[in-house]
């Protein structure tokens, strides 16, 4: 029962008054179907029907024979016996306005179907799958297994040849662009002639020259015991060496701990290793990479491009590789995001020598679909719609740089050639078949 208006009620109570007397009154007079009398749900086809007749109404239109009456074509159609003459039924649909037209093909409800579960997933907050969830964990077990960001287990290692500057000084950022060749944080290494050439000249370009170069000399014994001289042209090459070489054992650990690398054939694992762990390293130094001082702090020993010049690294390699350094710092991944790019640069399935393409393709799209998945889901703010398209971009970038640094290596090795140690050779090398 409703309440009666009074003299005293405010336009708001009375507005409200109304609408729970309309509520009672539709609550009260429930609506019936106009072809069976039953409980109408809704207007469907153009007219107020029942669930029943709705879908009755739908299957008989689509029907490819003709209904016919066994009486009168009179038949009464109520709840109760409304499947006793489909002929009856269909007309008195028909005859309450029911339209054969509104009924959709099977193609029509298809495309409905499809429209409806797009939006339902655009609408839908982005999460992680269970299995994407598990891949990122597996990776970043491997990863923290097998790098440690403060080096604590290299030792044992030739000692870099430079002189060791206090640590406020070593440290000190640049305050202008910075040339990785020219103006190198320690600066102590080369003996360059700063005419001729211009600005660009560094000992780099010119490491042949025993003039232009730091060398040094190292004592050795020959077969017959004799002490003989051994020229050293590149100095920091044997500290390098020691370094790369351990980098190259902890990167060959990190994909056998991933049971997709696992399962693959041996021959595969060879090419897919072959190919990636020059841009892994590099991944992986990054994350120890300063990009305000131009210093990679690994620990205990800190490093700087011109440590990989004395090396006997040269500008085509070195430049793109600073600037890489650089711009992939500047993105501020999160540990996740450095672990699926080595992922992403282990699974390549374009490498040298690769035989299961389609496997290795298959388990670096999930990767790349997990890194995007991880960065929407994860990260706030415009510029994570452009986070992805960027790390992709310096994995590409890694790519050109991979060929040039095989390229110096073995240049290096001709010319030092007792330095450069049999497993860096054998990442190098242009075999695929080669054994690690």
């Amino acid at each position: 029962m409703s309440k009666k208006p009074t003299g005293a009620e405010t336009i708001s109570e009375a507005l409200m008054r109304q609408n729970e007397e309309e509520t009672v009154s539709e609550d009260e007079e429930p609506r019936a179907c106009g072809v069976c009398g039953d409980q109408a749900k809704g207007y469907h086809f153009n007219a107020l029907t029942c669930e029943g007749c709705k879908g009755f109404f739908r299957r008989a239109i689509k029907r490819s024979t003709q209904l016919r009456c066994p009486f009168l074509n009179k038949c009464s159609i109520t709840k109760n016996n409304r499947r006793s003459c489909q002929a009856c039924r269909l007309r008195k649909c028909q005859a309450i306005g029911m339209r054969k037209e509104m009924v959709m093909s099977e193609k029509e409800v298809l495309e409905r179907r499809i429209r409806i579960k797009k939006k339902k997933m655009l609408d839908a907050p982005i999460q992680l799958s269970s299995q994407q969830k598990e891949t990122i964990q597996e990776l970043l077990c491997g990863h923290r297994r097998t790098f440690d960001s403060a080096f604590s287990s290299f030792s044992g290692f030739r000692p870099m040849d430079r002189i060791i500057l206090s640590v406020s000084e070593y440290n000190q950022p640049t305050r202008e662009p910075f040339n990785p060749l020219t103006n190198c944080p320690t600066n102590i290494c080369t003996k360059t002639s700063k005419s001729a050439t211009g600005p660009r000249t560094s000992s780099c370009a010119n490491f042949l020259s025993s003039s232009s170069f730091c060398g040094s000399f190292e004592k050795q014994k020959n077969r017959e015991g004799e002490e003989v001289t051994k020229s050293i042209i590149f100095t920091a090459l044997p500290h390098v060496t020691d370094l790369t070489t351990y980098m190259i054992q902890d990167i060959i650990s990190f994909s056998k701990s991933l049971q997709d690398f696992r399962s693959l054939t041996m021959g595969d694992q060879i090419a897919l290793l072959k190919g990636a762990t020059f841009e892994i390293m590099q991944i992986r130094f990054n994350m120890v990479f300063n990009a305000k001082t131009n210093i990679w702090e690994c620990g205990h020993i800190t490093y700087c491009i011109d440590d990989a010049v004395r090396a006997g690294f040269q500008p085509l390699l070195l430049e793109p590789l600073f600037k890489f350094h650089h711009t992939l710092r500047t993105l501020g991944l999160q540990e996740e995001e450095y672990v699926l790019m080595q992922a992403m640069s282990l699974f390549s399935p374009d490498r040298p020598g690769v035989q299961q393409h389609s496997v290795i393709d298959e388990l670096q799209e999930n990767l790349a679909l997990t890194l995007k998945t991880w960065i929407d889901c994860k990260r706030t703010g415009p510029e994570k719609h452009l986070l992805y398209p960027k790390v992709v971009a310096c994995l590409t970038e890694m790519r050109t740089m991979t060929e040039e640094y095989s390229k110096q290596v073995l240049q290096i090795q001709d010319i030092q050639p007792d330095d450069i140690s049999p497993l860096i050779l054998e990442v190098v090398s242009r075999n695929p078949c080669d054994d690690f």
